[in-house]
């Protein structure tokens, strides 16, 4: 199926209420509201860390923790999406580009817990308990700042690993996809859909890890 034909057909009245479901679903997003915590899962896009920066200079959480190594796809750091102009350092890893951009915005490095060994999603919520535990610290509430596609799996899977905080989902739209159009590309349907089977792939495999 061609991307025309693939995007008339999520565009016709009989799949409409299924689009709106699925948006529903995976287009998580909440007012921001005071926090412990600003997380902030891996990536490559500037957007992200930019947003989360404005949130901490608005008195909305008093650390960010930014998370990532090196992507499971990647057998290397991907490289800056976007405003490569300003963000040029010769970044290893997203938590390292992440911390940059947060800096770069006004986050003072002693706001900053940073996590860089994560390549997946789900690692990216367990490790970065495992540095708050280190560190001793509590997080009873946390905004997360994440892609909008990513917004489902982002909070199921820090909702795993911070089970008794209340957390928040404040997400950018990056890559020209949005809750309000991603149906009308190829490469819109082609994450989301993918962000649909990876939350219940990886529920599926954390049950199994338990259970063992």
């Amino acid at each position: 199926m061609d991307i025309k034909s693939n995007t008339d057909y999520f565009k016709s009245g009989g799949i409409k209420r299924i689009i709106s479901d699925i948006s529903e679903f995976i287009f998580v997003s909440m007012p921001a509201k005071r926090a412990d915590a600003i997380f902030l899962p891996g990536g490559s896009h500037p957007a992200l860390p930019e947003y989360a920066a404005r949130l901490y200079l608005n008195g909305m959480a008093k650390l960010v923790v930014p998370a990532g190594g090196i992507s499971i796809k990647h057998d290397k750091w991907p490289g800056v999406r976007q405003r490569a102009d300003i963000y040029n350092g010769d970044y290893s890893s997203d938590c390292e580009f992440y911390i940059d951009v947060l800096t770069k915005n006004g986050v003072p490095e002693s706001a900053i817990l940073g996590e860089d060994k994560s390549r997946y999603t789900r690692d990216n919520a367990f490790f970065s308990r495992k540095a708050c535990d280190e560190h001793n610290i509590k997080i009873s509430s946390a905004i997360i700042v994440c892609k909008s596609f990513h917004a489902r799996r982002c909070l199921m899977l820090y909702q795993l690993a911070f089970e008794d905080a209340e957390l928040t989902v404040c997400p950018v739209d990056c890559f020209g996809i949005a809750k309000e159009s991603w149906y009308l590309s190829q490469y819109g349907i082609e994450r989301v859909l993918g962000e649909l089977t990876r939350c219940g792939s990886q529920l599926e495999e954390l049950k199994k890890h338990v259970e063992h």
